[in-house]
């Protein structure tokens, strides 16, 4: 990730290309796990990916899903949060007190990061702020909670469509990055404070 934001800087690109680049920055063992074969070496190195893999810029990268994730599971709330956040420029706000944890289970079975998210949000006070949150995350939910690929979670299929509060569809990886390709000003914004904040060592 630090040789992927390094390359972007130094090359003065366009800061969009944070969102759109179809490389990424790899060694062998980043390599397996992203699973892209015929990397060999502890070295790493700028590897052009095939068209439609998902691991192109920022939200491709495995650090960024893990740092949005807890140790066990994925987190949609997290997710989506990040991505309004740092990359929307429209934090959510903070949640109300006495937030009940998020039940995995319904009599005995596993439940998906998607089912289990329907049920806390028929709580209405949780409702409306997960509304913008919750289909972001689930867009996400390919990549496992150490950002492994994956199209099943616990044996079922994943559902990795949504739909935001004024009817936009956000379909996988790729839909949030048409998300954020459709508010470039707002991307810009989040990317400028960011640098602000890192330039002045406070936010």
């Amino acid at each position: 990730t630090e040789l992927f934001l390094d390359s972007v800087l130094r090359q003065n690109k366009s800061v969009m290309e944070l969102v759109t680049a179809r490389y990424t920055f790899l060694n062998e063992k980043l390599a397996k796990h992203y699973g892209i074969p015929n990397i060999t070496g502890s070295h790493f190195r700028r590897v052009d990916l095939p068209a439609g893999n998902p691991r192109g810029g920022l939200l491709g990268q495995g650090s960024l899903q893990i740092l949005t994730a807890y140790t066990t599971r994925t987190s949609a709330v997290l997710r989506g949060k990040y991505v309004l956040e740092n990359l929307l420029s429209s934090p959510p706000p903070p949640p109300p007190p006495n937030v009940p944890s998020l039940n995995t289970e319904k009599s005995g079975q596993a439940l998906s990061m998607k089912e289990a998210m329907q049920l806390h949000r028929a709580n209405p006070a949780c409702a409306s702020c997960h509304a913008k949150m919750d289909p972001i995350g689930f867009a996400l939910e390919n990549f496992d909670a150490i950002g492994r690929y994956r199209t099943e979670d616990n044996g079922k299929p994943l559902d990795i469509s949504s739909a935001l509060p004024d009817g936009t569809k956000v379909e996988g990886i790729e839909g949030v990055r048409q998300l954020v390709l459709r508010n470039p000003d707002m991307f810009v914004e989040a990317m400028v404070s960011k640098l602000l904040m890192y330039g002045l060592g406070r936010n």
